[in-house]
This record gives C-alpha cells, sequence and structure tokens, in this order.
C-alpha cells in the first residue's frame, strides 16, 4: 500500500525559517534604500540650501561699498551701493551743499542717500556718520541728471576731507548687516547707521537660514591701493536629526574702487 505524499513537520518549519529570513532581508534592504533615498534628498536639500544663501551674501557684498564693510563677532555690515560716477568740482563756498558731476548712466533714488569721496585714511565709523568734514555727506536731496553740468545738491552745507585720485564718487544707500541668532542667520535693513557696530542692529529682519551649527565666522580683508577687498564667511548648515552637516565657506571680492 502507497503512503500519501507531503511535508513533514521539520520540511515546513525549515520552509518558515528560510522565509523569514528572506523577508527580513527583503524588509533591511528596502529600508536601507528608502533611507539612503532620504538621506541623499535631506544633503541636496542643504546643499541647495547653502548655494542660495552664499549666492545672496555674494550678490549683496560685490555692490557694497569697499571701505564700509566691517565685522563683530557672528555679524557683518556694509552700506550699499546705489550709484557710482566721476565729479567735476567738490562742494564749494557759500553754500557747500552742490557737488558738479559727470552725468549718471542711471540716477539714484534720493531716498536716505549720501555721497561718499574716497574714504581711506578714516575708521570705518567715519563711513557709517556725516562728520563735517568728512568723507560722507549729509544726505542727498536732489540729482539733477539733465544740466551741463550734472549736479547732486545736498540738504545742508558739507566739506569733503579728501580728493579721489581717479575723481571718483559713490552715492550710498541705508546700511545692511547679516547676523548669526542661535540657528538663524538674518539680515537687518531699514535701520539708521550708526558709528559703532550694532549686533545686531534694531531694523527690519529677514530669516537667510535656520539650520545653522556652530559660529558663522565673517572676515574683511580690507582695500588697498593696490588691490580690491576680500570678505571671506564660513557656516554650516545642519540636518533636522542632528546626524549629518555641510560645511560652507565662500570669498567674495569687492570690486569698487575708491
Amino acid at each position: 500500500m502507497n503512503g500519501r505524499a507531503g511535508y513533514t513537520l521539520i520540511e515546513l518549519i525549515i520552509v518558515i525559517v528560510l522565509l523569514s529570513i528572506v523577508a527580513t532581508v527583503s524588509v533591511r534592504f528596502v529600508g536601507l534604500s528608502t533611507q539612503g533615498a532620504l538621506d541623499t534628498s535631506a544633503r541636496q536639500l542643504r546643499a541647495l540650501q547653502s548655494v542660495v544663501v552664499s549666492e545672496q551674501l555674494t550678490r549683496e557684498l560685490r555692490v557694497a561699498f569697499p571701505l564700509s564693510v566691517r565685522t563683530s563677532g557672528a555679524c557683518i555690515e556694509w552700506l550699499r551701493l546705489e550709484a557710482g560716477t566721476n565729479y567735476l568740482r567738490r562742494t564749494r563756498g557759500p553754500n557747500f551743499n552742490e557737488i558738479e558731476i559727470a552725468p549718471f548712466s542711471q540716477p539714484p533714488s534720493t531716498a536716505n542717500t549720501r555721497t561718499v569721496i574716497y574714504g581711506y585714511g578714516t575708521s570705518t565709523g567715519d563711513l557709517y556718520t556725516a562728520a563735517d568734514p568728512g568723507p560722507v555727506s549729509s544726505t542727498i536731496s536732489a540729482v539733477d541728471n539733465n544740466s551741463t553740468p550734472a549736479t547732486i545738491t545736498l540738504d545742508s552745507s558739507h566739506r569733503f576731507k579728501g580728493n579721489s585720485p581717479a575723481r571718483r564718487l559713490f552715492v550710498v544707500g541705508e546700511p545692511v548687516s547679516v547676523c548669526q541668532s542661535d540657528q538663524y542667520l538674518y539680515r537687518y535693513s531699514d535701520y539708521t547707521p550708526t558709528s559703532t557696530q550694532e549686533t545686531p542692529p534694531a531694523g527690519t529682519r529677514e530669516v537667510l537660514s535656520a539650520s545653522l551649527t556652530g559660529t558663522v565666522d565673517f572676515r574683511v580683508v580690507p582695500a588697498t591701493l593696490q588691490r580690491a577687498a576680500v570678505v571671506q564667511f564660513t557656516f554650516v548648515l545642519e540636518s533636522l536629526d542632528g546626524d549629518e552637516t555641510t560645511a560652507v565657506s565662500q570669498e567674495v571680492q569687492i570690486r569698487n574702487v575708491p
């Protein structure tokens, strides 16, 4: 009499064990693949964030008045450059409130803007105040770009301390600061300039980055008569779980020559 074909208990146990091993390996493989994809996506996001922050800082610093850039701790500050041209004659008596210039290619705004002539040999703080005499004028009240010669009219009298060898004149606007506060990097604007750098200033605040770790390092290599100023900044972005970081280092050359 033939016995019935079937599986023994041992065979069933072996099959179950093998299936469990395959399932465990499969789940582990899928889990690692998914985690790898998430980690790669997080790295790409941090890399993109670092590029955006670096590019924004670079673009703004490149149009800063070079002698105005200053740092204090985890803050950097500069005066925005609105326009530039050559001057024909500085302010003169009796009113000392009009500058004759070559016409601007694009006239600047007269809202909270001032003129700067030269500035070497003065402290950085002097560029943020309108000391008379000094390199920075009082605020501009009017720009006549169509007269011959074109003129800038100041709202009060001002005497400039020195001449620019290239007879360069710049129009600067309100100051801008970028400061770190814990894990945030903020941009500050719309505040009154002071001779001593405030860290941070009391102005309008915008978030540039929200995942910093450590301390942002801002450094300025001042301009000389032979080369332009250079700004170096370094910051580190951290993942949400704190397991990975992305370090960013950038150098910006400020090419404007007083």
